[in-house]
């Protein structure tokens, strides 16, 4: 077992928050290893500089030799106009039979592997990535939060290719369920210090909670002795007879210890408003079409009632309409037919990602919720309910514009529990939450007597907080009769049955592989030269391009800006293409001369 990463005495600061204190983790090229810790802890920061973007303020990183790091990009690395399958050859020098058996790892066939890459979803660009991740053949991951806006049916995929892949890696993410299934080990971030346990997160969270009530235990078993020693003492000192053991008393107690404790860190507890429970129809809907004005529809024939009470989960792969079907149940959109009714007297409370991006820069924490908190709310309500969110002291005076995006996620979910909804519509509402606050709202959603309706791509906090489902899928909403976890193993079972599909067209490859591989290998020298000519006279083509269109921006009319700008983008991409061609071939070149 070779170690592929190792810091050691590390010490990160920004101002006066300290993200790493005197920290030691070693990482080797065997393990999966789950990476967890509070929101603003420093997980991030640590991967960035094991990437080498960020530098430690002192102590050392030390990397392997033949460490291979991979790592998920969050941008778009794709050039406009390429398919997936043209990203995959350019990204990694692989031949298309190679990129083509990797990418089907991941579903990519058909239409998304050599179609335009643009207009497929995040969802789908994630898998090209992972893809792409694979056919470079690293030995340790690097993932940040892999799962944040995946569908399930791509976490499913991807932790196929996790416990499959034979390097290690290290997994940041606030999904329980995940790390759970892909993760053996667990590296914990807390006030600057690095934790290792040889375990999954569940046991190295319950093993924090045991360790510290052991040391509470501990400790108040050491305040009792003292007690009982300073009693003896004062009862006794000023006797001759026992002053001597009095003395002797004092120097037992003297040595006794108490295991430091470090103070509880802010944990949010939510209340869920307390409203009257309902019974009857909640949500009525009939014969409803969903989409958008003028483009294409969504779903269509939606009829179904929900009673009041119910915490239904809304499920399916990103782009089925999971997000357009609660909008239009908030009115956010109309209907294209049909009609969405609501019970009488519901109070229908909505947390949604167009919500909490378009709070009111110039208001502070206070002034929001203020405005949201039901009629007669007193402020030290008000300011507990903030406290419950991290919004302490100073905090509440912040203004909505410098909030981080987890911030305004907490400050809309603090105002719906001010409010006194007995209707709530949840669009992911653990994205941004550690795993700590997830657990809270978990445990307040279940306490809650009102309606809940939510989407999540979180399996642990969908199977916890969930009565029913709705699948969204191939232009239906339709109730699934099972419970979540019947649904979690079904989908799984059709991702399975694909994987073996693919396993038994796999067998059927190993001839095409042997003709295909002398035919790379046989390219001689003079031939890579002669491509090399071709690629070097479209590279100057291009430049010659890029200058007439940079020449025609002097005298462009303001209408002619937007297609000179265009022009521009396209020759770019096609020149970055060709000089990356260019490199490849040069490296290829100087292996065959």
């Amino acid at each position: 077992m070779a170690t592929l990463l190792q810091i050691t005495q590390a010490n990160k600061h920004y101002g006066d928050q300290i993200l790493l204190d005197e920290a030691e983790a070693t990482i080797p090229d065997n393990l999966k290893i789950g990476f967890v810790g509070r929101n603003g802890a420093g997980k991030s920061t640590l991967l960035r500089i094991f990437l080498g973007e960020e530098e430690l303020d002192s102590g050392d990183v030390i990397r392997h030799p033949n460490l291979r790091l991979g790592y998920l990009r969050q941008h778009d690395p794709f050039l406009p106009g390429e398919s997936a399958l043209d990203f995959l050859m350019r990204d990694s020098g692989q031949p298309d039979w190679k990129c083509g058996e990797v990418a089907g790892e991941f579903e990519l066939k058909g239409s998304y592997l050599n179609g335009p890459i643009a207009q497929l979803s995040g969802g789908w660009q994630t898998r090209v990535k992972l893809a792409a991740l694979l056919l470079h053949e690293p030995n340790l991951l690097l993932l940040d939060e892999p799962t944040n806006f995946l569908d399930l049916r791509t976490q499913i995929l991807l932790e196929h290719f996790l416990k499959h892949h034979d390097g290690g890696c290290l997994v940041v993410s606030h999904d329980r369920a995940f790390l759970n299934a892909t993760c053996d080990h667990t590296l914990g971030l807390s006030r600057g210090k690095l934790v290792s346990f040889p375990g999954k997160v569940d046991a190295y969270l319950q093993f924090l909670k045991d360790r510290r009530q052991h040391d509470e235990r501990s400790n108040e078993a050491v305040m009792a002795k003292k007690k009982h020693l300073e009693d003896f003492i004062a009862r006794n000192k000023a006797r001759a007879a026992t002053a001597k053991l009095a003395q002797s008393k004092s120097k037992m107690l003297e040595k006794l210890e108490f295991t430091e404790v470090a103070g509880d860190e802010p944990v949010v507890r939510i209340r869920s408003p307390k409203i009257e429970p309902r019974k009857g129809i909640a949500l009525r809907c009939k014969d409803v079409a969903i989409g958008y004005p003028g483009g294409r529809q969504i779903a269509s024939d939606i009829s179904l009632e929900l009673d009041h009470g119910v915490r239904m989960a809304i499920v399916g792969d990103n782009g089925q309409g999971k997000t357009t079907f609660l909008r239009t149940l908030v009115d956010s959109l109309k209907p294209l037919a049909g009609e969405v009714r609501w019970g009488h007297g519901c109070q229908v409370g909505v947390y949604a990602q167009h919500v909490y991006t378009t709070l009111p820069d110039n208001q502070t924490v206070f002034d929001y919720l203020r405005k949201n908190a039901t009629q007669g709310t007193t402020d030290q309500a008000i300011l507990d309910v903030a406290g419950s969110f991290l919004f302490k002291g100073s905090h509440v005076d912040k203004e909505i514009r410098v909030l981080s995006g987890g911030e305004r996620a907490r400050l809309v979910m603090a105002g719906l529990l001010l409010s006194k909804h007995n209707v709530l519509i949840l669009d992911e509402p653990g994205n941004h939450l550690d795993v700590d606050t997830v657990d809270a709202l978990i445990d307040a959603l279940k306490e809650y007597a009102g309606t809940v309706i939510f989407t999540s791509h979180d399996r642990h906090f969908t199977g916890q907080v969930a009565t029913g489902i709705l699948e969204v899928r191939d232009g239906r909403v339709i109730a699934y009769s099972g419970k979540y976890a019947a649904y979690l193993a079904k989908v799984n079972e059709e991702i399975e049955a694909g994987e073996r599909e693919l396993a038994n067209e796999r067998k059927k490859l190993p001839a095409e592989v042997l003709k295909a591989r002398p035919v790379a290998k046989a390219r001689t020298a003079d031939a890579i030269r002669q491509e090399l000519a071709t690629v070097e006279q479209t590279m100057a083509e291009l430049e010659e391009r890029k200058r007439v269109v940079d020449e025609g921006y002097t005298t462009a009319t303001e209408k002619d800006m937007d297609r000179l700008y265009d022009e521009m983008m396209a020759v770019t991409g096609e020149l970055a293409e060709a000089e990356e061609k260019w490199a490849k071939l040069q490296e290829e070149l100087e292996a065959a001369s």
